[in-house]
């Protein structure tokens, strides 16, 4: 098969298995349209559906497909056949001889040909181009939208389908969504070679398919950084919130070799916020997503390595040196660390919620499945600011929604301005008093069974949608043995570590521990992880600045 370079271009593919025959057809073709499309050429039907295929996997375009009718094995009609599976959008051209035009008749109605030309076309003059020029002509005005962009095919209710999806869009990666049961997934399955068994699929935009993938695989693929460049920095940050962001910006703008290590997406919980409202500078609110897309552009524009979808499994400290231990084996070391590893949901704990995670119930605000909950009941578990603020987005699309609440109203844990704005909501409500009993379904969400807590009385609900926002959890076992932790979890810094304020009993330096220095020298701490820390974005992001400025400290008196 032959082919042009430039894989930008619509193409035109034209199939003959006679070499002199496809060299001559390609020949003409490339010199009418050979500056504004490619020209694929292969001598058999088998190559040629090969190519669609890949070229399919890419998401290239093509417009028109001209096939020669007396191929051995595979002839022009039975080809188009199946290339009307791959392209059903791409002009049908089958070249014929004069003694096989009741053939070309007859493939009209079976693979509705656009048009079928006699051999030889010469003068291609008036023989081919006008035919071609009228077809491409009625190809441009149809709906040809390529998809040059990594493509997701999943089932509707696929726990690890809605995981992908969030990975990629948390990481700024653009995709398009596919039903595995709708013509354009089948038609990618099928091209890929799977039988959907095994989802998601995930096709690059470099046309490498994935199946199934896990995080490191998809990370890699899609082109985030996973491997650092170096073994040795002066800062490795761990946790990519608005913490770990500040400090990376902070670190890297002052000069610090800074690597910042995220497990799963940049942004934190604050990036799966569709409305941040009270944050410095934006009169108008930003979103989790735009926030921190700026602010990891920042963080990068001065230097900082950022690493995606890598797991921190271990701090070891050997003399000044903190080594940071990878799932997979590997590790990095740095003069100082600073611990941004927020927190985590917690899990719901009621009767099948387990069991229907991402098949319906989702943790935090899950923005890639609120297309799906247009003119749907939704309900939100909750009563804190992230759950106003999902309920507040959620509440544009959907028919209703629901904040099931188990304290007495929402002013102990939700900002005024929410309060405020989920009461003038038309959609909204509120049931204070109420906590989740079960939840139901066989492969995805159906009902949930309600419990009022003063009166004890249960109620079955339907329900497709749930979104769970019911505390938060440190993310910091990993530390246990290295770093001190209260019986929460949450990491204990500065003053904190003893009761008098004097430094823990087995600290070496001379000096006290700095305000969010843990009781490893060197090692600190910023954000949501904080013991006792004020769980807002603003204070993150101050601490994490803070954190570098301690660490400047520490490595100018190391």
């Amino acid at each position: 098969m032959a082919q042009g370079t430039d894989a930008a271009r619509t193409v035109i593919l034209t199939v003959d298995d006679d070499p002199g025959v496809s060299r001559a057809v390609a020949r003409d073709l490339r010199r009418r349209y050979g500056e504004t499309y490619r020209i694929v050429r292969a001598e058999s039907g088998e190559s040629a559906l090969d190519a669609l295929r890949e070229l399919k996997l890419r998401g290239d375009l093509v417009a028109v497909i001209l096939a020669d009718y007396r191929m051995p094995r595979m002839n022009g009609i039975e080809f188009l056949e199946q290339a009307l599976d791959v392209y059903p959008g791409a002009r049908r051209v089958l070249l014929t001889a004069y003694a096989d035009t009741n053939a070309a008749i007859d493939a009209i109605n079976v693979v509705d040909l656009d048009h079928y030309l006699l051999k030889p076309w010469d003068p291609p003059e008036e023989k081919l181009y006008p035919v071609l020029d009228d077809l491409l002509a009625a190809w441009r005005t149809s709906d040809h939208r390529a998809v040059p962009i990594t493509k997701v095919v999943g089932h509707r209710w696929s726990a690890r389908s809605s995981d992908v999806r969030e990975f990629l869009a948390r990481n700024q990666v653009p995709y398009r969504w596919y039903s595995s049961d709708e013509p354009e997934g089948k038609r990618l399955l099928a091209c890929a070679g799977v039988d959907g068994e095994r989802l998601p699929l995930v096709v690059t935009a470099d046309g490498a398919v994935l199946v199934e993938p896990d995080d490191p695989e998809l990370a890699a693929q899609v082109g985030l950084a996973t491997t650092p460049a170096a073994e040795f920095y002066d800062l490795v940050v761990i946790g990519g919130g608005p913490a770990g962001l500040g400090a990376a910006v902070y670190g890297a703008s002052e000069g610090l070799r800074t690597v910042l290590v995220e497990r799963s997406a940049t942004g934190g919980q604050a990036g799966q916020s569709s409305r941040i409202e009270n944050y410095l500078g934006f009169p108008d609110g930003v979103s989790g997503g735009q926030l921190t897309e700026r602010a990891r552009r920042q963080a990068t524009k001065f230097g900082a390595e950022i690493l995606t979808a890598r797991e921190v499994t271990g701090l070891e400290v050997t003399g000044a040196s903190r080594t940071v231990h990878f799932s997979d084996g590997s590790a990095i070391a740095a003069h100082s660390v600073i611990l941004a590893t927020g927190v985590s949901y917690r899990q719901l704990d009621a009767p099948g919620a387990q069991d229907l995670t991402g098949c319906g119930v989702y943790y935090g605000s899950a923005l890639t499945e609120a297309p799906a909950c247009q003119g749907q009941d939704v309900y939100i578990v909750g009563g804190a600011n992230s759950a106003g603020q999902a309920a507040m987005y959620l509440a544009r699309g959907a028919k209703s929604v629901t904040l099931l609440v188990r304290g007495s109203s929402l002013t102990a844990s939700m900002s005024h301005y929410l309060i405020e704005q989920i009461s003038t909501a038309p959609n909204i409500s509120v049931r204070t008093g109420t906590v989740v009993d079960a939840v139901h379904g066989s492969d995805h969400l159906e009902q949930l069974t309600l419990r009022d807590l003063a009166s004890g009385r249960t109620e079955l609900v339907d329900a497709q949608w749930m979104f769970v926002f019911i505390g938060a959890a440190p993310l910091t076992d990993w530390l246990d043995g290295t770093v001190l932790r209260d019986e929460r979890g949450f990491i204990v810094a500065g003053p904190d570590l003893s009761d008098d304020g004097r430094p823990p009993a087995d600290w070496e330096l001379d000096r006290p521990p700095y305000h969010l220095e843990t009781n490893v020298p060197g090692v600190f701490v910023a954000g949501d992880a904080r013991a006792e820390s004020a769980k807002r974005v603003a204070s993150a992001v101050g601490e994490g600045a803070m954190a570098v400025m301690l660490v400047h400290r520490y490595l100018e008196q190391s």
